[in-house]
């Protein structure tokens, strides 16, 4: 009886987490398959230098012809554990179903067609793009592919340091050791590669989190406050201001939007105050009730 109890616990705990972390679920899953379909058709076939924990596993798959699906699992094994140590359960957890997902399809999907490319720089865009909007569409929820993410996650944690920058700065290490066995010309397709992948990630990231903050000064700050609040189901901030000139009392609203509901707060100040004031300036992140949430940092 206490064993069904305990078991209807944790089946009760693990719906309760997939329902609330569906939209992590569907982009870990999608942020993956992009990853490993770019190993898989671009970067193997073409002798490319790829990065990280992958980086390594293609390296010796190179050299000694041992099967990345190996090297990726016992190196993330490692990594994770440390990870456990130092990181939330939650982003340890969702790194490990990451890692176990990418280590499948690295098996899976090679028996797709390789896409017939002759431009070998070409090849190297294609894979910075996918890699780079994958690695994207993951980190923004907080969660990472395992690997060095895991160090860069820390670095981003306690520093600040975007996760595109990070790997830009480490993957140039790793793609050292490749000069030595593909060549130079594929290494600079690789370097290529990283550039890339490190550009589309960390514009991935900001465009899902990207806001408009405005500042108002109307004649109607009430009914404009009640239009963010019910219509644009947005917060609002109303700070006591004085003009500098009249010397004249007037609340100031602030609020942060999606761009599309900026325009339609132009729309309705033009026919509710037309003398209204209005400030728009880009907010390129924003963490709080509404918008990302603090446990995704």
């Amino acid at each position: 009886m206490k064993r069904f109890k305990r078991i209807n616990k944790l089946f009760n705990i693990l719906t309760s987490f997939f329902i609330e972390e569906w939209p992590v679920f569907v982009s870990a899953t999608l942020g993956t398959l992009l990853s490993a379909a770019a190993v898989v058709m671009f970067v193997m076939p073409n002798r490319f230098p790829d990065l990280g924990v992958t980086g390594i596993a293609v390296l010796t798959n190179y050299i000694w012809g041992i099967s990345p699906i190996w090297v990726v699992a016992s190196i993330n094994a490692v990594l994770l554990y440390w990870g456990w140590k130092n990181l939330s359960l939650r982003f340890v957890l969702w790194s490990l179903y990451i890692v176990v997902l990418f280590t499948f399809l690295l098996g899976y999907l090679k028996f797709l067609p390789v896409p017939d490319i002759d431009d070998r720089f070409m090849a190297a865009v294609i894979a910075g793009v996918l890699k780079g909007f994958g690695a994207g569409v993951i980190y923004r929820y907080g969660v990472s592919g395992g690997g060095t993410d895991i160090p860069g996650m820390v670095l981003r944690r306690r520093k600040g340091i975007e996760m595109g920058t990070f790997n830009i700065y480490i993957n140039l290490v790793i793609l050292g050791f490749f000069f030595f066995v593909v060549g130079l010309e594929s290494t600079i397709y690789g370097l290529v590669s990283v550039y890339v992948m490190g550009i589309v990630s960390d514009n991935t990231q900001r465009s899902f989190d990207k806001r408009k903050q405005v500042m108002i000064i109307t004649n109607y700050p009430r009914k404009v406050s009640r239009y963010l609040i019910k219509n644009l189901n947005r917060g609002v901030t109303e700070i006591e201001g004085r003009g500098g000139y009249s010397r004249q009392k007037r609340p100031v609203l602030i609020a942060l939007l999606a761009p599309r509901q900026t325009a339609s707060l132009k729309n309705y100040l033009s026919e509710v105050d037309p003398s209204a004031f209005m400030s728009v300036t880009d907010a390129s992140e924003v963490v709080g009730r509404g918008f990302k949430t603090w446990k995704s940092l």
